[in-house]
């Protein structure tokens, strides 16, 4: 399927996606948090789609946003899409989980509260990953200050 049929199907499901300009080979989409979880589960349920094969989830600080960007494969149909989510609350950021579609989410989604505090719904298992408990911040935010640099400087 080409990116443009997909991005027709897609539109047809939520007409509230936005599709990137950005120049890629794959096509681009983002939604909001309240579609997010609706999304992810049509692409991988839906026939035409396919996409059985969750292979990149990445957490990004976008400064006035945090977010979620997920690469998706179908190995059946052989496309992929990006799909991103956003919210701009950064006192309580929350999306829905996705590992109840893919379960590789499952790990890729602690490291993403672990290092941006995003917390995600109805995950089984979300607490720290790498960094210890009374570890206080998340270190790839971008406000995020190093109490050791601080000191040095």
């Amino acid at each position: 399927m080409t990116n443009e049929a997909l991005q027709n199907l897609l539109n047809d499901w939520i007409p509230e996606l936005e599709f990137s300009e950005e120049e890629s080979q794959f096509l681009n989409i983002t939604v909001t948090p309240e579609n997010l979880h609706q999304l992810m589960s049509d692409l991988k349920s839906n026939k035409e789609t396919s996409f059985d094969y969750l292979f990149c989830l990445s957490g990004v600080d976008w400064q006035t946003e945090l977010g979620v960007v997920y690469h998706l494969e179908s190995t059946t149909h052989r496309h992929i899409i990006v799909v991103k989510v956003k919210t701009a609350d950064r006192e309580n950021p929350t999306l829905d989980t996705v590992c109840d579609i893919w379960k590789t989410a499952e790990f890729h989604e602690r490291e993403v509260y672990d290092f941006f505090g995003i917390k995600f719904n109805n995950h089984p298992n979300l607490k720290r990953l790498f960094l210890t408990e009374e570890w206080e911040g998340f270190p790839l935010r971008k406000d995020y200050e190093d109490e050791i640099n601080m000191v040095i400087k």
